[in-house]
């Protein structure tokens, strides 16, 4: 489903494609059989009746990591112009909103829409096409990767504390990225009422870091809606990832799970 503002044809190709899309790449895997890092960030909202599909999608290329040679690494950016439609997104965050806007100029679209997914930074296309979702990972498997690690990456008082390793680009931006494992709702209104709806990897809070963070000192990254979840416990996925200030590609990614 589109923006409110915008709607273009409808996109419903999931449950055609399925069943021989995601499996259907061979793929080319780096040497030596290691799989490539690649970001996938998908821009859905629980008001969106189009995007439940390609919530799911999202949640099989995370467990079943089905495209050869790539290791997929999701986020779920919940955004706020649906909040408006008769259902309130409580994973909604303006920062989201925001950031897709920002990929609508990149890419020179009229308008933001939903479900999006953006691969690496690169590519965009409807989060729910299967097939153009796979081909966008498996193609950018084929690209490799600036080396980035995480290190001593633990859960303290609310917060990540972390460092990070890599050879980064002066001219780089570095994104942390602090994302709920997995959550879920029971809709009680707008498009998806009467639905329970689960997602993955949603994100809660993102900060840009300069690239001279990655040379191993200490990082902190909390705040956010994770303030309010004192009592929540479980894991909490932490991405770190590097961008071409220029461009918006990703050259980098990295991903640790912390248990709070």
């Amino acid at each position: 489903m589109t923006s409110p503002l915008l709607r273009p044809l409808p996109h419903r190709l999931l449950l055609c494609t399925l069943a021989f899309g995601c499996f259907g790449l061979t793929g080319l895997a780096q040497a030596g059989g290691q799989r490539v890092p690649v970001l996938v960030e998908l821009f859905t909202s629980e008001g969106c009746s189009d995007c439940p599909p390609a919530d799911e999608l999202l949640g099989q290329m995370d467990a079943r990591q089905f495209v050869p040679g790539a290791e997929a690494i999701v986020l779920s950016e919940h955004v706020t112009y649906w909040d408006r439609q008769g259902w309130r997104d409580p994973f909604s965050l303006e920062e989201m909103t925001e950031r897709q806007q920002s990929y609508e100029y990149r890419f020179n679209l009229q308008d933001s829409y939903t479900p999006q997914a953006v691969v690496d930074g690169s590519a965009q296309m409807v989060g729910n096409n299967a097939p153009a979702v796979e081909r966008a990972v498996a193609e950018a498997a084929t690209r490799p990767k600036a080396d980035l690690q995480i290190e001593d990456a633990r859960w303290e008082n609310g917060a990540a504390v972390f460092s990070v390793k890599g050879a980064t680009d002066a001219k780089a931006r570095l994104v942390a990225v602090l994302a709920e494992d997995a959550t879920h709702s029971e809709v009680k209104s707008g498009e998806n009422a009467g639905r329970t709806l689960h997602h993955v990897a949603v994100v809660r809070v993102m900060k840009e870091l300069g690239a001279e963070n990655a040379d191993g000192r200490p990082l902190k990254l909390g705040g956010g809606p994770l303030d309010h979840k004192d009592e929540a416990t479980g894991p909490v996925r932490l991405v770190v990832f590097e961008v071409d200030h220029k461009t918006g590609h990703v050259l980098a990614v990295a991903e640790q799970k912390l248990m709070r």
